[in-house]
């Protein structure tokens, strides 16, 4: 599996990216859904991965950096033919390794608390993540679980 940093222009990832989007907006009302678009994600403040098996997009993910040791896990999504193959594992200790070399102490995430994001809560909670309290300008929302990993 090949990770680099991504661009976000080519028609895979935004096509990736519009199913992930979709897929946030079917299980989530609209004031409740905080995935970024392509133009969000391309803002100085994020590094968005991509991982690949030869020229076959398998996933994405990005990282928000919120202060000097802080930031936030995003987009993260696997293409629907490489589900349940281990690829979120691997892209989320990816940026786990690149948050350690920039100085981050903690990652945080929002994500769903319901029954479609399942397999989400379990790889954070199998890769250390615990449930936290709103953080950077999120609130308490019945649509939102937080969650959070200080990195050792």
């Amino acid at each position: 599996m090949d990770i680099r940093i991504d661009d976000l222009q080519g028609s895979a990832i935004q096509a990736l990216l519009q199913t992930h989007l979709n897929a946030m907006y079917e299980h989530s009302p609209p004031e409740s859904v905080h995935a970024l678009d392509l133009e969000a994600l391309r803002h100085p403040s994020i590094t968005f991965w991509t991982a690949w098996d030869n020229h076959e997009l398998l996933g994405c993910g990005a990282l928000k950096q919120l202060s000097a040791d802080h930031a936030e896990l995003k987009s993260m999504r696997t293409a629907s033919a490489h589900v349940r193959k281990g690829v979120a594992r691997v892209i989320l200790r990816h940026i786990e390794s690149a948050a350690r070399v920039k100085g981050i102490q903690r990652i945080s995430l929002e994500t769903g608390p319901h029954a479609p994001f399942a397999a989400a809560q379990k790889l954070y909670m199998s890769e250390g993540f615990v449930e936290c309290g709103p953080f950077a300008n999120y609130v308490l929302d019945p649509y939102s679980l937080f969650m959070t990993k200080a990195l050792l």
